[in-house]
């Protein structure tokens, strides 16, 4: 069913309802009815699994999603998604069908819960595992509900799996191929001991795997209602309807974009191996009518290491690059994708095959695909284009062993996860959020200091970051975390030799961030206060990565590159401070014609420097900000003067 069997090419606003109900199963009320009460059903879902759940990454990073997708007789479609984690969500179509093809859908009973974390069948990396329960309506499967969760540690070289240095497969952690974990609501003792028998934690993921049984039989229960309430008819037409519907939406925001072809790149700075080696991701992005085709050619070769993406990593991505970019209100389903077509080289940078491909930073390389889009269209949307986002995670993974000898681990909490976004014709650029690419939470602080012997000393924007712009682009975040112990930690920041955030509309793009230790003092203790940013503060600290100047050690664009890897562990001692600086997000419109008043708000606010509103903006404030904020002023003429100049 699909609107194109209906009429041609009719709308569905448009078709009669007799059309409508011969299509869909039920009139046009009904199916909107009962779309809205399978997405609660997926969001009720995830609501009780992050009250129940044990490990922090689903506790606090919102590391997982739930899905509801239709039989095999419809292909499989995915109709509605939670609120959640959009790497998992874009892959979870291709997923589920990959596991349940292989699998065996005539094998498929009643209280079966399937499972499969294989990047090559699914998407992602092999933390993600997906769980499928088939809901049965009188001895047929009519539909299937998912969730797809970040288990705390899957095995491998490095606990907790965040880390660029891994170089194939089975380093990368233990591969699920599809099976059963449940089995007629019974548990598949041989899986759950493959699963234990090779990970870390198993005390938090286990409670973690019982929840998702609960959620799951919630939601297949919910299912079941609807279906007795409004009829089995009028449920599988709900899921082609949703899916329908998302299509038709995407193929009118693919519209706004002129004919053409476009090309776009954006560069992973290295891999975990040494700094010889740079990857960019190349796209040709080819526009005609409401259809669009995204050519893959030219990418990369996989790297040497855990950087790489699969090939639905890469789909996904294309998917929220479009989004992002033209209307972030179409419905994410699986017929986001209908009018685009991707051409994916096998063995490249996100098209990696095994087994000498490991894709466990799969966002970051997938990511740069996104920026690429952004090059390639914002400058034929004109005043419609988007400024980049920070487009990265730094992500920090460590632990280590308590006073007491217990051990502690920290997994993507206390790096710098969260950063700007770029600005847009309607206004300026959030300065801490998640990527485009992702959509998860950020941890709480106390969540943090909890879990971990750290203390968070500090959390805020960096002045003179976010890409100049009419609209500003997002401002950088600076993290500082004390360590208060000795630790192991593996750092992957991807993102620091050019700019991320990539501007619109004139605007420019941020500036680039980096990541330092800072060592204790010379007896051993804690620094006496906060770490600032002076030349003598850098030129004592660590270099993890960034462009630096070689002497001081601070960011300098023409510097020199730091490669994140060059310790493939980085161990640190008590009282260690490790900063991320995150990327700045891209700019939207003339600098020179942003408001003078906004600028003014921006150097009280410390967005923007006294120098950077002259040399970026062209306006003229007199005072001082850290001093006198309130008696700042903007200097008219001298603004008039500087801007004619300019």
């Amino acid at each position: 069913m699909s609107t194109v069997e209906i009429s041609g090419v009719a709308r569905l606003r448009d078709i009669s309802e007799d059309e409508f109900h011969a299509a869909y199963g039920a009139d046009r009320f009904t199916s909107s009815v009962l779309r809205s009460r399978l997405q609660y059903v997926v969001e009720h879902m995830s609501t009780a699994f992050m009250r129940e759940a044990f490990s922090p990454i689903i506790r606090d990073w919102y590391d997982f999603a739930c899905t509801i997708s239709g039989p095999a007789e419809q292909d499989y479609p995915m109709a509605v998604v939670s609120n959640s984690l959009t790497p998992f969500l874009g892959t979870m179509a291709d997923a589920l069908r990959n596991t349940v093809v292989e699998y065996g859908v005539d094998r498929l009973q009643p209280g079966d819960v399937l499972i499969c974390n294989d990047p090559y069948r699914g998407g992602r990396h092999v933390n993600d595992v997906l769980f499928i329960r088939p809901v049965f309506v009188d001895g047929r499967i009519v539909s299937f509900v998912n969730m797809c969760a970040h288990q705390l540690d899957m095995g491998g070289t490095v606990p907790g799996g965040f880390s660029a240095t891994k170089q194939n497969v089975f380093e990368n952690g233990l591969v699920i191929p599809p099976m059963l974990l449940w089995s007629k609501d019974e548990p598949v003792r041989s899986t759950f001991s493959l699963i234990f028998d090779n990970t870390r934690w198993g005390a938090l993921l286990l409670p973690d795997f019982k929840s998702m049984l609960e959620q799951l039989k919630l939601g297949e229960r919910l299912i079941l209602e609807n279906i007795a309430r409004y009829g089995l008819e009028a449920y599988l037409g709900t899921l082609v309807y949703a899916t329908d519907t998302s299509a038709e939406r995407m193929r009118d925001a693919i519209a706004l974009i002129p004919d053409g072809d476009y090309e776009g790149s954006a560069l992973i700075d290295a891999d975990g191996t040494d700094a010889s080696v740079e990857y960019r991701v190349h796209v040709t992005v080819r526009k005609r009518g409401s259809s669009v085709e995204v050519d893959l050619s030219g990418t990369s070769a996989q790297a040497r290491t855990s950087i790489n993406a699969g090939v639905l990593d890469a789909k996904t991505a294309v998917g929220v690059a479009l989004t992002m970019m033209l209307d972030p209100k179409v419905p994410f389903t699986s017929g986001t994708w209908r009018s685009i077509d991707l051409v994916a080289p096998p063995g490249s940078l996100v098209t990696a095959l095994p087994p000498d491909g490991p894709t466990m930073m799969f966002w970051e390389s997938s990511g740069a695909l996104i920026a690429a889009i952004f090059e390639a269209l914002n400058p034929v949307l004109g005043e419609r284009g988007v400024g980049g986002d920070y487009g990265s995670t730094n992500t920090h993974n460590s632990h280590g062993l308590r006073a007491d000898g217990t051990l502690w681990t920290s997994a993507t909490q206390a790096g710098g996860e969260h950063g700007p976004w770029g600005a847009t014709r309607h206004g300026d650029g959030d300065s801490y959020t998640v990527l485009y690419n992702l959509n998860n939470l950020d941890p709480a602080t106390e969540t943090i200091e909890h879990d971990s012997p750290v203390v968070m000393l500090r959390k805020g924007h960096a002045i003179d970051t976010g890409g100049p712009g009419t609209h500003r682009g997002g401002a950088a975040n600076v993290r500082d975390t004390l360590w208060l112990t000795d630790a192991s930690h593996w750092l992957s920041p991807f993102r620091t030799k050019e700019p991320s955030g990539v501007g619109a509309n004139g605007g420019r793009p941020g500036p680039n961030g980096a990541m330092w230790f800072f060592p204790p003092r010379d007896d051993g203790s804690a620094p006496s206060g906060l770490v600032g940013f002076s030349d003598e503060e850098y030129a004592a600290s660590e270099p993890i990565a960034g462009m630096l100047n070689i002497q001081t050690k601070k960011l300098d664009p023409q510097g020199v590159y730091h490669h994140f890897a060059s310790r493939p562990v980085w161990k640190t001692s008590p009282n260690t401070v490790l900063r991320a600086m995150t990327n700045g997000g891209g700019g939207w419109g003339n600098p020179f014609e942003r408001e003078p008043a906004k600028v003014l708000r921006d150097v009280r606010d410390e967005y923007v420097s006294v120098e950077g509103a002259a040399r970026d903006y062209g306006v003229v404030v007199v005072g001082d900000p850290a001093l006198d904020p309130e008696g700042l002023r903007v200097d008219e003429h001298a603004t008039a003067a500087l801007r004619k100049g300019r």
